[in-house]
């Protein structure tokens, strides 16, 4: 083993590469047998040579909470998570099953609403719920499909299994880095790959094309026209809808470029006006039809809802999905699967208290101290408040928050995060991070093998978010035992 992992001490949770008592795990046998001679100056030039990728390639992201120089070069590892293959098909079933019952769950809201009167889901908490567009009511989403692009993050537990932290169900993002990073890895050190071969990515863009395809509206063209809404340059997400647009080979349009005729929706081009079928839009509901929703949205498209409605477009994801996401409705989805699917959830929930019910909110109150607190319409990690590394102070205005507004907030209990190792700039030591898989829908589900691993910036931090300073790493889902080689997967370098 290299002189790298000397003094790699294992945390209080799962670490995905040393069992406790400091052997190797499995999954990195082969990967520690290539990397055996690496050296801190070795790693370094590698690391080195991998940054320059990334900066070649544009790859950035904006990180809010810094006063100075928002835009920055996303951190990435050379350290992969890599995940057996038995092991992940498990995950992927909880995945699809997951996200099968979620569309259920939508269709059934903004339409007959049985779930609310079976109880199964208290109807205060999502018909009052910001997320829940009465402008969605009766609207027949083709297929069914209301998330036809989900972001589950995923977290390892202490006893080792995955368990579902999140659903992103809006304009997930995060997929592009995903396939820059093994491109990354494919090119900086491509004899580190195992000889099975590992799960490929660099299809996504065509998976995703043909479920966009799938859900276009009825009275289509066999070949629909499909384009990406983006909110323009300044969006933190930007390069990543750039980059679906160039891979899929589609327009990336900003909604000037785009207007609503007599409930059709058509793309302006320098050949005149060229009707729209599907639109995968990167733009939140609110700013999305200023017609619709916020007047003031300079955007999103006059009328476009109207076109929405009437069956003359399709709207990916569709709107109205921040209800099903929610951070609260979130503790309801184990109950969702067995109402609409009639099975045992695969993939378990972490443990949630909601403050919108009296007996969660008493116990949150509490035992601030020793939960992790979350507001349920915030992301990218802003607005936690880890109990534990909390100042009295800080837990003192928590508790005035929650007291002024129970609805806004959830509690977990702490998570020990599984860590993988992450090089400080000497040696290695675990850092705790989480799995973003994605999961594409269209007439079927189909799971990108891996997804987007992050890492927390330091040793002490729970939070993996690249907008609070995370970084990120290759995801490999090892091939099944007598597969057929692929070694460094060449293609994807290309």
């Amino acid at each position: 083993m290299s002189e790298l992992y000397d003094g790699y001490i294992v945390g209080q949770g799962i670490d995905e590469m040393f069992a406790p008592d400091g052997s190797v795990r499995a999954p990195y046998a082969s990967f520690l047998e290539r990397t055996r001679g690496w050296d801190g100056a070795r790693y370094r030039d590698r690391e080195e040579a991998a940054g320059l990728e990334t900066l070649n390639n544009g790859i950035t992201f904006t990180v809010y909470s810094e006063s100075l120089g928002t835009e920055r070069i996303f951190p990435f590892s050379l350290i992969p998570r890599i995940i057996e293959h038995q092991e992940w098909a498990r995950v992927e079933r909880g995945l699809i099953q997951r996200v099968t019952a979620l569309n259920r769950f939508l269709a059934d809201l903004y339409d007959q609403q049985q779930v609310i009167a079976d109880g199964i889901v208290p109807g205060p908490l999502v018909l009052d719920h910001p997320g829940y567009q009465l402008s969605m009511v009766g609207v027949r989403a083709p297929l069914g499909t209301h998330v036809h692009i989900a972001g589950i993050d995923l977290i390892r537990d202490i006893e080792g299994e995955f368990r579902v932290l999140e659903d992103n169900l809006r304009t997930p993002s995060g997929v592009s880095y995903v396939i820059e990073n093994r491109r990354t890895m494919a090119t900086s050190v491509p004899e580190v790959f195992p000889r099975e071969g590992v799960g490929p990515v660099v299809d996504y863009p065509e998976r995703l094309l043909e479920a966009l395809i799938e859900v276009a509206p009825p009275g289509a063209p066999e070949t629909p026209r499909v384009v990406i809404l983006t909110p323009g340059a300044a969006n933190s997400a930007y390069f990543e809808h750039s980059f679906l647009a160039r891979q899929m080979g589609i327009e990336l349009v900003e909604g000037r470029d785009l207007l609503v005729h007599e409930e059709r929706v058509y793309l302006r081009s320098t050949t005149g006006l060229e009707r729209v079928d599907v639109i995968y839009r990167r733009v939140d509901d609110e700013f999305i039809d200023p017609l619709a929703f916020r007047p003031d949205s300079m955007l999103g498209v006059p009328g476009l809802m109207s076109a929405y409605r009437a069956g003359n477009v399709t709207l990916v994801n569709a709107v109205g999905n921040g209800v099903a996401d929610d951070k609260a409705v979130y503790r309801y989805v184990p109950d969702l699967v067995r109402y609409y699917l009639n099975e045992e959830p695969i993939l378990r929930n972490v443990d949630t208290y909601v403050g919108w019910r009296e007996d969660d909110l008493e116990y949150m109150l509490d035992h601030l101290d020793e939960l992790v607190s979350k507001p349920t319409d915030a992301s990218g990690g802003y607005g936690i408040v880890v109990g534990p590394q909390a100042s009295p102070r800080d837990l003192d205005a928590l508790r005035l928050n929650i007291r002024s507004d129970p609805r806004r907030w959830v509690a977990q209990p702490v998570q020990e995060f599984s860590t993988i190792p992450s090089f400080d700039g000497d040696h290695f030591e675990p850092r705790r991070s989480d799995l973003r898989p994605f999961v594409v829908t269209g007439a079927s589900s189909w799971v990108l093998p891996g997804g987007l691993t992050r890492v927390a910036r330091d040793r002490e931090s729970y939070i993996v978010n690249s907008s609070q300073g995370g970084g990120s790493k290759d995801t490999w889902v090892l091939a099944p035992r007598g597969g057929h080689a692929a070694g460094p997967l060449p293609e994807e370098v290309d």
